[in-house]
């Protein structure tokens, strides 16, 4: 089945060239120009990934980020135009799973966008006996709806935070480096640097962590790196 992209930005030149490119590789794209279009768009249509600009007319691509994560964990790279580092952790911050800096090369852009897709589809080793499930301790992760449970309550992530608690689950115990977590989870090509990881997982504290401060599950080894503890 052909994977379904919504493309945001007010340039329609630049969603023109985005559309046509993500097209010939078999996928179905819709077009919104604002920030409002965009997230009546996300509301109304399943989408596979969202190309999301952050300077929109009407609302800006970081209140429609922030909106989107309360209905859905669809994959979202932000596009900007700024270099500033702290737009693109802000981005990170309101549940954005990645960032490209315009101007780009549309080959970057279908790289990034088939890289996100395929850790998506891609199988996971099971751990429980014919369970498409993840169990430890109190934390169940359902591998084939991508959904979290903890003491049987769902608590709602991204992919990039799913995928992070995911790897640290299934080696409880082992400490991971900021630089081994960016590699495995966002892969070799990522432009970004480490404090990606430390955005996500400060995230991912605040959603399973009745006291982030005095972390239960995702635990810090100064120096060293993050691991899970169940």
């Amino acid at each position: 089945m052909a994977k379904k992209v919504l493309v945001v930005d007010d340039e329609r030149l630049i969603v023109k060239g985005i559309k046509f490119s993500l097209e010939q590789d078999g996928m179905e794209v819709d077009c919104a120009y604002d920030g409002e279009e965009a997230l009546h768009m996300a509301q109304s249509n399943t989408y596979d990934m969202i190309l999301l600009d952050i300077m929109l007319p009407k609302m800006d691509g970081f209140e429609v980020c922030q909106q989107v994560r309360e209905f859905s964990m669809v994959p979202i790279i932000m596009l900007t135009a700024k270099g500033d580092d702290m737009d693109k952790i802000l981005g990170l911050d309101y549940g954005a799973d990645d960032y490209i800096t315009k101007p780009f090369n549309i080959l970057e852009v279908k790289a990034r966008i088939k890289a996100i897709l395929r850790r998506m589809d891609a199988s996971v080793p099971k751990k429980t006996s014919g369970e498409e499930e993840l169990v430890v301790g109190d934390v169940r992760l359902n591998l084939e709806s991508r959904r979290l449970f903890i003491l049987d309550r769902e608590i709602r992530v991204t992919g990039k935070e799913f995928d992070l608690l995911l790897l640290m689950a299934n080696h409880p115990g082992k400490v991971f480096s900021r630089e081994s977590l960016l590699e495995l989870v966002w892969g070799n090509d990522y432009p970004g640097d480490v404090r990606t990881v430390d955005v996500h997982v400060r995230r991912l504290r605040e959603k399973v962590e009745s006291n982030p401060s005095d972390p239960r599950y995702v635990h810090t080894k100064w120096g060293a790196g993050y691991y899970f503890q169940g």
